[in-house]
């Protein structure tokens, strides 16, 4: 059985396909597709998830961390997708996309803050 999957290793996203094998004897089909497609060369953000309890338009941490840096500001339009602001947790970068297109209507957070799993970051109107 094969399975198509999508992986991002620092940051690129990458569309694969497995296949599942029932045991070693199972004799494998010969490839007809390279293993691994490269993404675009400008790939789009995805939305980070939305931690429970989120109201729409509010963009969440989706973890502890640190603020990097704002990427937009009150009044910015931004389309779903768009970065919003890069995040530091465990020594790795992460950034935290707006999930929906609209108006930055609050930035709650400024670079150097600490912030908690499913604090309101940024507010889409």
């Amino acid at each position: 059985m094969m399975k198509r999957l999508k992986i991002t290793v620092d940051g690129v996203p990458y569309d694969v396909t497995v296949e599942e094998v029932e045991d070693a004897a199972t004799p494998r089909p010969a490839a007809t597709a390279p293993a691994v497609a490269p993404a675009p060369p400008h790939p789009a953000q995805t939305p980070s998830p939305v931690p429970a309890g989120t109201a729409p338009g509010q963009v969440a941490s989706p973890l502890a961390g640190k603020v990097l840096e704002v990427l937009v500001s009150v009044g910015a339009a931004v389309n779903a997708g768009d970065a919003v602001l890069r995040l530091e947790a465990m020594k790795m970068e992460s950034m935290v996309v707006a999930p929906s297109s609209g108006t930055v209507k609050s930035v709650d957070v400024g670079a150097g803050d600490s912030v908690q799993e499913g604090q309101v970051l940024v507010t889409i109107g």
